[in-house]
């Protein structure tokens, strides 16, 4: 059972919303955002747990929540960006007490150290807000992602003790030179590590006993985890208990995928075992509210491979093994190469390389590109001079993209007198859109490229094949069952009037639009003619 401490009252149900375009993960647009720095909903929840001392500069709680969220999918700016998919940073409890490792006092603002997997943190809001979230997404064609966090708990800190010794481990950290040194091992000091290889029956925490009896769920709490384990047949060790945990999201509030954290810092057998819990929940889920099921796509499950890249195929190097976290774990994972990619490579280069991956090595899974982050200290553009080119090479190419909030708006990633990665995760710039000119011509790029990526599947799942290098003209083709999907794209082409040949695409007499300046044209002699001031062209049939 997910729980706050704040009354909730009845959701609507969700109305399907009705399209003709397939939904399909690898082809994805996903908004990747922190809770706490995006949209603060409800100024009432913005301390809890007295965490208000001062902190360093953006390590503490900024206001972001669940509300927030809500009311930027209702105004339509996720669906004015094309966003067709929402990932969170976790929403769990966090510890009550903060951490001072040398950039100031730290308060678990980002949601990765969890206090309590049964409760949402009332700095992001109530088990109420989760749902009214949940179904406004999906209302508007959006799928939710929450972020899932196995690996380890919270810091130890005054107000948080450690878990006990069965539970986590404390004194070996990781060294990072091998599998075993990667895996068996704290993360970075202070954070204790689940012994996620244990099949040993453990008892709950105590913490956590005391937590749920002052809270009054103590006894429900446990019957569902009997049920659980007399349904699974798991040992009652620390993995399964948090798998327990963390599927009830699914059952409770239909989300439609998982963000795993530290994947490679987890044994991989934890991953299949957590994939199969996931699928049974959400088919219970679909079940058990055939009218809040949007389609028949599977749950999906996306790790966090820290340096994984799209070279390597399936396998990740740890040097002394090789590990697939793909086959019976992960539909994808984020793709710590393409940053690289997108500087080093042309156009033409770079969606070749991504599309013979994917249609090769990687068939049937996907990848997420991102150019930056909440926690890559060397994003793509750090300095945010490349605004423009960071949407058209991340939205135009193969696999699945990761907006990280705040690209479009071109908001800050260099904060003075930040330490670390709170640099990357100031809060969104909002008022440069009303109040910042060139911050709205970005954004009006970042909203053509990524409405015209959510309506057209091909362009990150479908085939690539340039039709020619100057100017650079390319099309992409996309097939499932019945439905085909057909785009001509040109990067870098002349402004003004443009003849276009499209004849290996499109038929003589079709109607087409160019969907980033509105012209458009009927095929002639096997070309168009679009007459437009850019040198992008997004070619669709009407």
């Amino acid at each position: 059972m997910i729980t706050t401490d704040k009354k909730e009252t009845k959701t609507q149900n969700v109305t399907e919303v009705k399209t003709n375009t397939p939904f399909v993960w690898e082809a994805a647009n996903v908004y990747f955002l922190l809770t706490d720095r995006f949209n603060n909903g409800d100024p009432t929840n913005d301390i809890n747990f007295n965490r208000n001392l001062e902190t360093g500069k953006l390590r503490g709680f900024e206001g972001g929540d669940l509300k927030g969220i809500t009311q930027k999918i209702e105004e339509g700016y996720f669906n004015k960006l094309g966003i067709n998919a929402i990932w969170m940073t976790p929403i769990v409890e966090q510890i009550h007490g903060g951490t001072d490792e040398g950039t100031g006092l730290t308060y678990g603002y980002h949601g990765y150290w969890t206090k309590d997997w049964t409760a949402i943190d009332p700095n992001f809001g109530t088990t109420e807000d989760l749902k009214a979230l949940v179904d406004a997404a999906h209302r508007n064609g959006i799928r939710i992602l929450l972020d899932a966090v196995i690996n380890h708990t919270g810091p130890v800190t005054e107000k948080d003790p450690v878990w006990p010794a069965e539970w986590v481990r404390t004194d070996v950290q990781c060294s990072y030179d091998n599998y075993e040194n990667t895996v068996s091992c704290t993360l970075v000091k202070n954070l204790p590590d689940i012994r996620t290889e244990s099949n040993d029956n453990v008892d709950l925490p105590p913490q956590l006993v005391e937590k749920w009896k002052a809270e009054g769920r103590y006894e429900q709490e446990i019957a569902e985890l009997d049920a659980f384990f007399q349904r699974t047949g798991y040992p009652r060790a620390p993995r399964f208990y948090i798998m327990k945990w963390l599927t009830d999201y699914i059952t409770e509030f239909g989300i439609d995928g998982y963000r795993c954290d530290t994947v490679k810092h987890t044994e991989p057998y934890v991953w299949e075992e957590f994939k199969k819990e996931c699928d049974y929940s959400f088919e219970e889920f679909k079940k058990n509210n055939p009218d809040k099921v949007l389609d028949n796509t599977p749950f999906y499950l996306v790790g966090e491979v820290y340096n994984y890249g799209i070279s390597a195929g399936k396998a990740f190097d740890f040097g002394d093994k090789k590990v697939n976290y793909f086959d019976n774990m992960f539909s994808s994972q984020i793709n710590f190469e393409f940053k690289w990619d997108a500087a080093q490579m042309n156009y033409e280069a770079l969606f070749k390389k991504y599309y013979d991956a994917l249609s090769s090595d990687l068939k049937g899974y996907s990848v997420l590109n991102y150019l930056s982050s909440h926690d890559d200290g060397q994003p793509f553009d750090s300095e945010r001079k490349k605004a423009m080119e960071t949407a058209t090479k991340l939205l135009l190419s193969p696999g699945a993209s990761q907006v990280y909030y705040g690209d479009e708006l071109a908001r800050p990633l260099i904060i003075e007198d930040t330490e670390g990665d709170a640099t990357l995760r100031s809060f969104m710039n909002w008022d440069d859109i009303s109040n910042n000119a060139e911050t709205s011509q970005i954004l009006e790029h970042w909203r053509k490229l990524g409405q015209f990526r959510a309506k057209h599947p091909a362009v990150g799942a479908g085939i690539h094949q340039m039709i020619t290098q100057q100017p650079y003209y390319f099309y992409r083709s996309f097939t499932k069952g019945d439905y085909k999907d057909l785009v001509v794209i040109g990067l870098g082409v002349h402004k003004g009037g443009k003849l276009i040949d499209v004849s290996k695409v499109f038929q003589e007499g079709d109607q087409l639009q160019d969907a980033y300046s509105g012209e458009k044209a009927i095929v002639q002699n096997g070309k168009v003619t679009i007459d437009s001031p850019f040198d992008i062209v997004l070619l669709e049939k009407l």
